[in-house]
């Protein structure tokens, strides 16, 4: 990659490794699933009435608009709200990659190879280390809610990749539309018609500007100059820029929110890290039938 492009992969990264901290500084004045909702309206519209909609059926659409987006965002803004550290959020949700590789060998068949599979069991290794040394100090239900984020974002790349759908910008805005009502409803069904209404009538400019980040910067900027590299280079020489995401994440979170790991985490992070390093990165252009793990649709 050109210095150009590789100093624009890098802004993406710190685009969505600050979006962790972004979102969890909204949510001290939203509902998560309402914000969420509120989230979505503004990466559908108005650009999907611009944008022509992805050459998929309505049927592999909602299944990754149900996967990808709601299921993987309502998972990670819940856990969030229930006090799982932002920067921490930011590497558990790399699980996501051990995830993918595991169910496109279930479903789509996909052997992974030699590599992908150390990686895995190393990255499964880590996560262990960072989940075991999370629960020695603080509550590892949110740990467990944010797992969950990571396996339907890994299903989610699943389903893309047998309908062979490329995980592209029409994607992301036409999948958004599966989003916003569930979301409100489950938020009307959880906080109330009370707390809902109230939230929407006393947004904070924290709120409105972290909504902006999280729709035009995270989803609709990263995600554009991210295809756009994409299309002009190899997945294997692209993707391992993810990598980035948890470091910045835990950056961000360390100086704006004074959070500060445990030692303990910091290793099971290192070691989980590369172990996705190990199942990312190739020396080689990727061949077709092997399973790359997509990168993160709006970072989270």
């Amino acid at each position: 990659m050109s210095l150009k492009h590789s100093l624009l992969a890098v802004l993406v990264m710190v685009i969505w490794g600050a979006n962790f901290v972004v979102i969890d500084e909204g949510l001290d004045d939203v509902p998560p699933l309402l914000f969420l909702a509120i989230r979505f309206v503004l990466v559908a519209f108005p650009l999907i009435l611009f944008i022509p909609r992805p050459e998929a059926s309505w049927r592999v659409v909602v299944a990754v608009g149900t996967l990808m987006s709601l299921g993987q965002f309502s998972f990670l803004y819940v856990a969030l709200d229930l006090g799982l550290p932002a920067g921490l959020a930011s590497l558990v949700l790399q699980a996501q990659v051990i995830f993918t590789i595991v169910i496109a060998a279930v479903v789509l068949k996909e052997r992974p190879t030699s590599r992908q599979a150390v990686g895995a069991v190393i990255g499964t290794v880590g996560l262990v280390v960072v989940i075991i040394a999370h629960g020695a100090s603080s509550p590892v239900v949110p740990v467990l809610v944010m797992l969950c984020a990571s396996m339907s974002w890994a299903a989610g790349n699943v389903v893309a990749r047998s309908a062979g759908v490329a995980s592209g910008l029409s994607l992301v805005v036409w999948s958004a539309l599966v989003v916003p009502v569930p979301a409100l409803l489950m938020s009307l069904a959880i906080d109330g018609g009370h707390e809902v209404g109230h939230a929407l009538t006393h947004l904070s400019g924290t709120a409105i500007a972290s909504t902006a980040y999280t729709a035009i910067g995270a989803s609709l900027i990263g995600y554009g100059i991210w295809n756009s590299l994409l299309a002009r280079y190899p997945a294997g020489a692209v993707v391992p820029f993810v990598l980035l995401v948890p470091v910045i994440g835990i950056a961000v979170a360390w100086a704006v929110q004074d959070e500060v790991p445990t030692v303990l985490e910091v290793i099971g992070g290192v070691v989980m890290l590369a172990g996705v390093a190990a199942a990312t990165i190739s020396r080689r252009p990727t061949r077709a039938g092997t399973p790359v793990p997509s990168p993160p649709v709006g970072s989270s």
